[in-house]
């Protein structure tokens, strides 16, 4: 073929022009078309990045193995992969999910990198502290696009093949053989082998892709780079996990909405939300191959059994989750009460559960951050119902103090902050958005989430007791109805209570200060919600006394 026909070729086969400053020896496919068209400038930065991921093996402890990642940015999101631009990867998360004790893990994933360029520039340091007996899982494609000989200059040739393409690259004049995807992954195994390793080959994460606008199904990737990976793990007789189709499972459960803040900033790399799950399905996949002695060193999964067990066959449970004044001491009649732990009293105990999984001192982002709210979200079938008010503890220090507030409103902004106590990155949303979550995830479930706005507060001007209607009330009124939610206005039917019996009375219905509220007080606002479920047409009130 001569230069004419194979530049002809290359434009009519992919519609994709690149410069090409070398012959080919042998006749071979077009690079892959960079079609998200994602600006990642980590390899701009080798010299730090060789600084921020670790030393191979230098997490070793004594003579236990080490499980080596190596990927790109969706295992390892910038240089320095500590989610300072809101974005994680799941390699992060990788160390969750394996006993420290029995095996450390260390990514060495970095953004920007090819399979091509991984193996070329960043895999000779990192097989220098592989040993016998080590694990490494690779997990490459997102970037094998492009040019071959400018730019990036990290595109591989596509497929499994054996062919070879030498170039000259434009910018810097370097000479370089280019090899197939396949050919790189082949190398990548047989230098894990020839150590005494175990490789194993991952497809890629999926992006948030669907197969058109009005399709419930994720794009797979299992026709280019997941089947490629996948014919090499065959051909060499190592484990394939299809980390793609895993996690693309969960995403199509749980929908287009809520899979949007699976990622941030773009449609690839994933936020700490998607990072998890992605890390959680490598789990999966290594759990559930058979015989990958891998799992082994895995951690036991942890089953909550407290979390809905009060459930009666047959019967919905009501979850309350919330602050202080949902939940507190509930022990001594003269002491602190919060509605959650009286509410029952509303309800047949014949027909349904009720279980207070609020916990005093939360906000809606902290009852998320500290897993409250995934116990709960785990335990709930069709048919329940949850209970859910935040907003006394909302408005304070986003990333000082008790660091526990949130940005102001119900929309969709979000803000990267660095947390004063941990010194870790952490994306902090609106309240309403938080609020947004555990609706969504309970409708997820089949279960009926009931919002309400926040109980008051005794403190009173002028003779009128204070209201909330301005913020977190309409934040929480707002977040119900753009989501289809039932919506119970508590802070106004216990302030019209309140209002009635006036300032001197009102004290009696709470205990220490002008939050927390006595027995008669979570009483007060237990009736309340009562009311409020009357008024509308939520399932929920068939079960009121």
């Amino acid at each position: 073929m001569d230069k004419h026909t194979f530049y002809s070729y290359l434009i009519v086969g992919m519609t994709f022009t690149f410069g090409l400053s070398a012959q080919a020896q042998n006749k071979v496919t077009a690079p892959m078309k960079d079609v998200n068209q994602v600006i990642d400038n980590t390899l701009d930065s080798l010299n730090k990045a060789h600084t921020a991921r670790p030393v191979a093996g230098s997490s070793r402890k004594g003579n236990n193995p080490v499980l080596f990642l190596v990927g790109n940015s969706t295992m390892r999101t910038g240089t320095l992969g500590n989610g300072n631009n809101g974005q994680w990867g799941w390699g992060y998360y990788a160390g969750d999910h394996f006993d420290s004790n029995k095996i450390t893990v260390e990514n060495h994933a970095l953004g920007g990198t090819s399979s091509r360029t991984f193996y070329n520039r960043l895999w000779p340091d990192v097989i220098k502290g592989v040993r016998a007996g080590d694990w490494v899982i690779i997990e490459l494609g997102h970037n094998d696009n492009g040019p071959y000989d400018s730019g990036r200059a990290r595109a591989s040739i596509p497929g499994i093949g054996k062919d070879s393409l030498n170039v000259t690259i434009q910018e810097t004049g370097v000479q370089e053989t280019v090899y197939s995807y396949g050919e790189y992954m082949r190398r990548f195994v047989q230098d894990v082998k020839a150590k005494g390793a175990h490789p194993i080959l991952f497809s890629l994460t999926p992006r948030n892709a669907w197969e058109d606008k009005d399709s419930t199904i994720i794009t797979r990737v299992n026709h280019t780079f997941g089947l490629w990976a996948k014919q090499i793990a065959e051909e060499q007789k190592i484990p394939f996990i299809d980390l793609n189709d895993i996690t693309a499972r969960k995403f199509e459960k749980f929908g287009k909405e809520k899979v949007k803040y699976m990622f941030y900033l773009d449609r690839i790399h994933t936020s700490a939300f998607g990072a998890k799950v992605n890390a959680e399905s490598a789990a999966e996949g290594i759990r559930e191959y058979a015989g990958l002695e891998l799992a082994n060193y895995l951690k036991p999964i942890e089953q909550d059994t407290i979390t809905g067990s009060s459930r009666k066959e047959g019967c919905p449970v009501v979850f309350t989750i919330g602050d202080s004044t949902v939940k507190n001491k509930d022990d001594d009649k003269n002491g602190m009460w919060g509605w959650g732990s009286v509410i029952a009293e509303i309800f047949n105990p014949r027909k349904i559960s009720v279980e207070n999984c609020a916990m005093a001192g939360r906000s809606a982002r902290t009852f998320l951050d500290e897993g409250r709210w995934d116990k709960v979200y785990n335990a709930l079938k069709p048919g329940d119902f949850v209970l859910i008010q935040f907003g006394h503890n909302d408005g304070g220090d986003i990333n000082t103090g008790k660091a526990r507030g949130e940005l102001h409103g119900s929309g969709n902004e979000s803000k990267v902050f660095l947390m004063e106590k941990t010194g870790k990155y952490q994306v902090v949303y609106t309240f309403g958005w938080y609020l947004r979550k555990f609706i969504m995830d309970a409708q997820e479930k089949g279960a009926i989430p009931i919002v309400l706005s926040h109980t008051p507060r005794n403190k009173w001007k002028d003779g009128q007791i204070e209201r909330n209607t301005e913020s977190y009330g309409k934040w929480t009124r707002e977040a119900a109805e753009a989501t289809g939610a039932y919506f119970i206005d508590l802070n106004k039917l216990s302030a019209d209570k309140l209002q009635k019996v006036g300032p001197e009375k009102a004290a009696a219905f709470y205990n220490t200060d002008h939050t927390h509220t006595s027995l008669k007080g979570a009483q007060m606002n237990a009736r309340s919600i009562a009311e409020g479920l009357k008024t509308t047409d939520c399932p929920l009130k068939k079960f009121l006394k």
